[in-house]
């Protein structure tokens, strides 16, 4: 499942795209710094885009944990929508640039052994022809850890399938703006995009 993701788009960039989309960002927290990201990991914390609670047709930016502490402590990070209903108050954004996937080392060529501990095979993916765009997630407040978020995955595209069983759901631009709608059931989004709309590179 998608532990790391990077985001390196400015803020300047993004609050003009975002002005294309006619939802109002606010800022509750101030303008975040949002320096480039090459790598974030569970439990950093990043900025994600979610309703405002005092006006659900508006959207305000807050910066947030990624995961909070499931049964025995293990970190929720990636929450499968399938068959879910999703409530509009509990509906994120996270933008970024890509996400990574890993898949096991290759093997070695004949008659050469094979390394103790070599490094899985690490795999960017980006969307084709747009510099950022958001994955769906949900956040709730958590005892422990304050509120916090986490991914939303669904099956994987034929883009994903060759790397892993499931996916994170992907939202363009278009998209985002649909999934802080209340009127639109979150299965209509949750869905992998048709094949060529990710673009994947290696990276190790």
């Amino acid at each position: 499942m998608c532990n790391e993701a990077y985001r390196r788009t400015q803020i300047g960039q993004l609050r003009d795209d975002w002005h294309d989309l006619r939802v109002p960002l606010r800022f509750p927290e101030g303008i975040p710094n949002f320096a480039p990201l090459e790598g974030f990991k569970i439990t950093d914390r990043v900025e994600i885009i979610r309703p405002a609670a005092d006006a659900p047709h508006e959207a305000e930016m807050v910066t947030r944990r990624w995961s909070w502490p499931g049964p025995g402590g293990k970190p929720v990070y990636n929450f499968r929508s399938d068959g879910r209903q999703i409530a509009h108050a509990s509906r994120c954004l996270i933008p970024v640039d890509g996400f990574f996937e890993f898949t096991d080392p290759p093997v070695p060529p004949p008659g050469e052994p094979k390394p103790k501990r070599a490094p899985k095979s690490k795999w960017a993916f980006s969307l084709r022809d747009q510099p950022w765009f958001c994955i769906a997630g949900i956040w709730r407040s958590d005892p422990q850890v304050g509120e916090a978020w986490s991914m939303l995955t669904c099956p994987p595209g034929p883009d994903v399938a060759p790397y892993h069983h499931r996916q994170v759901v992907v939202l363009p631009l278009d998209r985002c703006a649909r999934w802080l709608d209340p009127a639109v059931p979150a299965a209509e989004l949750c869905q992998p995009l048709p094949a060529g709309s990710l673009e994947v590179r290696q990276v190790r």
